[in-house]
């Protein structure tokens, strides 16, 4: 698959095992394999693990809710680009599903269901899960989850609209500096501001 698409390490997290027992250190009370680097593409492993082995790699968490393996959108969204994909508020955390949940036949009432396993969705997006993005990249190749294409898009745009900013500043400054160096000529004085004469004097009467 073309890692600019999809990176090397996303197939081998969705097909790991979490939440087995550490066969390191299956008697402390940290050892569930909840955790996985994206460095050394392997298997799942225990925090004891985490901090003999893999202390300075790039490790991401993975949690569980209703005995389906999710992550945090906070932690995910850093190395892959998400977009597309349903996520739900659980425990106060905005987490995704790693893979698809099996569903019943959605009803006629439901307006968005993941392009691939038909999931209904609470918003109109594409996907349920990374895996169901993941096998619709591979069928249709219209998406991805690089972030760098998804960062370069953003520079674009972003860059388009800081020069047409400045060049908008540009001109308020060029005008602004026209009107310092360049003081407008008053107007002249209508004809109903002239001078009025003085109050008239009568002459004295003679005696």
């Amino acid at each position: 698959m073309d890692t600019m698409l999809v990176p090397p390490w996303l197939e081998s997290l969705l097909s790991s095992a979490f939440f087995t027992a550490c066969r390191t250190h299956g008697d402390a009370a940290r050892s569930e394999c909840n955790m996985y680097c994206l460095d050394c593409e392997g298997d799942a492993f225990c925090f004891y693990c985490r901090s003999s082995r893999h202390k300075d790699h790039q490790v991401i968490q993975i949690r569980r809710s209703s005995y389906h393996d999710v992550v945090r959108v906070s932690e995910i969204q850093k190395v892959l680009d998400i977009s597309g994909i349903q996520t739900y508020v659980i425990n106060s955390a905005r987490v995704l599903f790693l893979n698809e949940r099996p569903q019943p036949k959605s009803g006629k009432g439901v307006a968005h269901i993941c392009e691939i396993c038909g999931r209904s969705l609470l918003d109109p997006l594409r996907f349920c899960s990374l895996g169901c993005k993941l096998v619709g990249i591979k069928r249709n190749g219209d998406a991805s989850f690089n972030l760098e294409a998804k960062d370069e898009v953003l520079m674009e745009s972003r860059e388009g609209k800081s020069r047409i900013v400045s060049s908008r500043k540009g001109e308020e400054l060029r005008a602004g500096s026209q009107q310092d160096i360049y003081p407008s000529t008053p107007p002249p004085p209508s004809s109903s501001a002239r001078r009025r004469k003085g109050i008239p004097h009568r002459a004295p009467f003679g005696s």
